[in-house]
């Protein structure tokens, strides 16, 4: 929701519902071309057998004419099949793609829209180009904040891009939203639109048209450019993994975690140096580690006792272990046994401890 993680945000969309043949239509319409300019199209769009997309470039040096000449060429092509009685014939189906573009939101991203008409990258192809072709599609190409994308309403796509621009200024470096959090952010920027448009999975199409915010794959929603949301190493896995379990964990198991959540290998040594060299982590037991955003200071036992005295003044015995217990895994006895450094601490007249 992902190229790491957040690069493409999976979202779930009930299959198309398309009643015509692409490669049938593209077919036709190509049938009013001359040969190169129907090769031209075919070798550009990728309608061939091969289903793969040429340069300008490389189709120029296959003609010997300059890149700016195919150019011209496939846009008389294109001019052509839009004045012909084919392409008038043929709006059937571009009614019901455009049909299904609203469906999708209305402006949807290229990638996801061609995955959700079909899996194949051949007819993929074949969509592709009756998107070029149709006077009804506008494409966006891809820039600083949007993927590539297209659009049937000129309206509601400013209307979305503005709202994703807003949302994104709301989100810190380094904050995790929910996905409940992130729709409902985003339906606040977007009030004035048609109730038909206010819906969880209308917003997660729109959400895949950003490049700035992101899903991991633990479904925590934030700005693409945060490593909580598109982690670049392990510590940024062991991190991830610490919090989504929600108390310390030892680093054997957090590079168990670090397999089973993200799919990516993690030996145990290599978890370990990490965890030991950043410090959004705290050691707070044999092997244990926490993240130090939850409250935990780095040091030893006595450092802890220290913190401990100098948040609350003096305290029993019983007290300190308690307070001690909910930053340290380790036994009461420890602590007790550190409490009799008289350099560092003293007992009072009543059985209580203080800072020396």
């Amino acid at each position: 929701m992902a190229k790491t993680a957040a690069k493409t945000k999976a979202v779930s969309t009930p299959k198309a519902s398309i009643h015509f043949n692409p490669k049938q239509v593209t077919k036709r319409l190509l049938s009013v071309l001359t040969d190169r300019a129907k090769d031209v199209l075919v070798k550009r769009y990728g309608l061939n057998d091969k289903a793969k997309r040429m340069t300008l470039e490389a189709i120029g040096g296959e003609y010997n004419i300059t890149r700016e000449r195919v150019r011209q060429i496939e846009n008389y092509a294109l001019a052509t099949i839009r004045k012909s009685d084919v392409y008038t014939k043929e709006q059937v189906a571009f009614n019901e793609l455009r049909e299904e573009m609203l469906f999708c939101g209305g402006i949807v991203s290229e990638e996801a829209f061609l995955n959700h008409l079909s899996t194949d990258q051949s007819t993929r192809n074949h969509f592709n180009a009756l998107l070029v072709i149709g006077e009804a599609f506008e494409k966006r190409k891809e820039d600083e904040h949007f993927v590539h994308r297209w659009h049937v309403d000129g309206g509601v796509a400013e209307k979305i891009e503005e709202a994703l621009k807003k949302l994104y200024t709301t989100l810190s470096d380094d904050e995790l939203v929910s996905e409940t959090d992130i729709v409902q952010g985003f339906l606040e920027h977007i009030k004035d639109l048609a109730e038909h448009y206010r819906n969880e999975e209308m917003v997660k199409r729109w959400l895949s048209i950003s490049k700035m915010i992101g899903s991991n794959p633990l479904g925590e929603w934030g700005p693409t450019s945060s490593a909580n949301i598109t982690p670049k190493g392990i510590r940024d896995y062991a991190y991830l993994a610490i919090r989504q379990h929600g108390s310390p964990l030892h680093f054997t198991e957090v590079a168990k975690r670090i397999s089973e959540l993200f799919d990516r290998k993690a030996h145990i040594a290599t978890a370990h140096n990490e965890l030991i060299k950043d410090g959004r982590f705290v050691l707070v037991g044999r092997g244990l580690y926490a993240l130090s955003e939850w409250g935990y200071v780095e040091g030893v036992v006595r450092d802890v006792i220290k913190k401990v005295l100098k948040q609350h003044g003096t305290l029993a015995k019983d007290e300190i272990i308690e307070k001690v217990l909910k930053e340290r895994y380790v036994k009461p006895n420890t602590i007790v046994v550190n409490l009799q450094d008289s350099k560092h601490f003293e007992k009072t007249s009543d059985g209580k401890y203080t800072l020396a």
